[in-house]
């Protein structure tokens, strides 16, 4: 099973583009799907569309690399590419995986791609062929892992990180990923997001009150407020 990284590259200068579309380019599981030449009209781009990958300039004009990564914490993995080394603290404080200095050689942009896909989730949900079954589907240290959504019980964001708490697993998977993104996949109805944080399966609720729910792990999560309304009508 394959999963293809959609790529983003922000940077000013057209030179940078054509050398990382390059590297880009050597890669099956790798596509240029969009260029930004400022933070301004990256942001943009970036609440429109998915991307799983973004090579990031840190000195651009109307928004930096560094503010572009304040003003979107949930952001796709991001190696920044630069000709300075002094934001380098920056930018990892901010969940930067690589800090690439131009001009970025092949053997150092293929650095940075294998660790992007250690860490990235690519999650997606689909129908198990043999059970019927929808199953998540995310890369996990590497590796493409499977999940049996009706054995999750609870999604907890955690930063650029999501845990999924399983009835098949003692301890939560941590993988790379947004409560936002993981929702897109999420139309399945027994599925509700009842705080920003959490997003539970309604079939593994053990118990409810006013102001949080009980998991069948034993799990207490709260409601949040503008969510109260939502789940009253759920459970209506």
């Amino acid at each position: 099973m394959e999963l293809t990284y959609r790529c983003l590259i922000i940077d000013d200068e057209t030179p940078a583009h054509k050398a990382l579309a390059s590297h880009i380019a050597k890669y099956e599981d790798l596509e240029h799907s969009g260029s930004a030449y400022n933070g301004r009209e990256a942001l943009k781009m970036l609440n429109e569309n998915n991307y799983d990958i973004i090579f990031l300039d840190i000195n651009m004009p109307i928004i930096s690399g560094i503010e572009l990564m304040e003003m979107q914490p949930n952001r796709p993995i991001t190696i920044v590419t630069t000709a300075y080394s002094d934001f380098a603290l920056s930018a990892y404080q901010n969940d930067a995986i690589d800090y690439l200095l131009k001009p970025i050689s092949f053997e150092k942009f293929e650095k940075a791609i294998e660790k992007a896909k250690t860490y990235y989730s690519g999650i997606s949900l689909k129908k198990d062929e043999n059970k019927k079954d929808e199953v998540l589907t995310y890369r996990l240290n590497g590796q493409i892992v499977e999940s049996l959504l009706d054995d999750i019980v609870y999604i907890e964001s955690l930063g650029n990180y999501i845990k999924l708490y399983s009835t098949k697993a003692k301890l939560p998977v941590i993988i790379y990923g947004s409560l936002s993104n993981i929702t897109i996949e999420l139309d399945n109805a027994n599925f509700l997001q009842i705080h920003r944080s959490y997003i539970i399966n309604t079939n593994k609720i053990q118990s409810t009150s006013q102001k949080s729910l009980t998991m069948c792990d034993g799990k207490i999560i709260p409601i949040g407020r503008k969510y109260q309304i939502l789940l009253h009508r759920y459970f209506k």
